[in-house]
Order: C-alpha cells, then sequence, then structure tokens
C-alpha cells in the first residue's frame, strides 16, 4: 500500500488533471469539460493524490441534492492501481463530505469496470440500482453509502 498525499485544488491547477485524465482515457478531453461539468454545480470538490509529489490520481464531486454527495469522476494512473490510491480518494471525498453534512455519498461504475465494483463493495458502498448507458452500451450499476459518524 502507498500512502499518498491527499489535497484539495483549485480551478488554477485543473491542468494536473486534464493531463492525467487524458493519460487513462480517450478520447482526450480539455479544461472546457471540466468546466461545463463544474457549471450550476454547488459544493464542487477536486481531489488529487500525489505520490512524491507526481500526480496519480484524483476524485471529483459536488452535490447532487441536498445530503446526497456525488461522485463524478474517479481516475488513478495504470501503473499505480492496486496501491490502494482509490481507496484513499473515495475515503478522503467521504470524510469531507460527512464534515461539511452530507448524510450520504453515490456514484456510478460501469459494469465492465470491475475494479472500480470491487472498490465499491469494499469500501461498504450499498448497490442501490442499474440503468443502462446507451452512448455507452453498457449497464451502470448505482453505489450509495451512508456516512454516518466518522469511523463509520
Amino acid at each position: 500500500m502507498a500512502q499518498a498525499d491527499i489535497s484539495i485544488i483549485t480551478e488554477q491547477q485543473l491542468p494536473a488533471i486534464v493531463e492525467l485524465y487524458n493519460h487513462v482515457f480517450r478520447p482526450p478531453e480539455n479544461m472546457d469539460y471540466f468546466r461545463r461539468r463544474f457549471q450550476g454545480r454547488y459544493n464542487v470538490l477536486v481531489m488529487l493524490a500525489a505520490l512524491d509529489n507526481r500526480p496519480v490520481g484524483f476524485v471529483i464531486g459536488f452535490e447532487l441534492k441536498p445530503f446526497v454527495f456525488y461522485t463524478w469522476l474517479m481516475v488513478v494512473a495504470a501503473d499505480f492501481r492496486r496501491k490502494s490510491i482509490g481507496r484513499q480518494l473515495i475515503e478522503s471525498q467521504n470524510e469531507w463530505a460527512r464534515n461539511h453534512g452530507y448524510e450520504f455519498t453515490r456514484f456510478e461504475a460501469l459494469n465492465r469496470h470491475r475494479p472500480m465494483i470491487s472498490l465499491a463493495i469494499d469500501t461498504s458502498y450499498d448497490i442501490v440500482g442499474t440503468r443502462w448507458d446507451a452512448v455507452r452500451s453498457d449497464l451502470l450499476i448505482q453505489f450509495e453509502k451512508a456516512l454516518g459518524e466518522p469511523g463509520h
């Protein structure tokens, strides 16, 4: 297990997020892709994971509705997977959400993204539904976790 430095970043640091995203996903995106997604969102949170000052992952979330925080996107660079970086990101985001009054956190994972599904189960998320994603031609599995008290 690698202990990452997790920090909340500002919009000025978004280029690091865009670069990491484009290292993992295709087609590549630019800063406008992220800015559009943030428009009209309340409590946008971007957390960056770094090892030895090298960005290795990030998580982005925002308020879905009062008391529910939504994880929109999580990325861990391929050479840093299976080192608990994803777990550290999700736990850091959940701690932030709990400390800001959210009672639940939710996210969706494509059925073919088995590592994300495993992470959800390992971090005590419940499967609360599914929906078909026609754009990706895949099933999205919906997860939710009650945040409860710290340490639970």
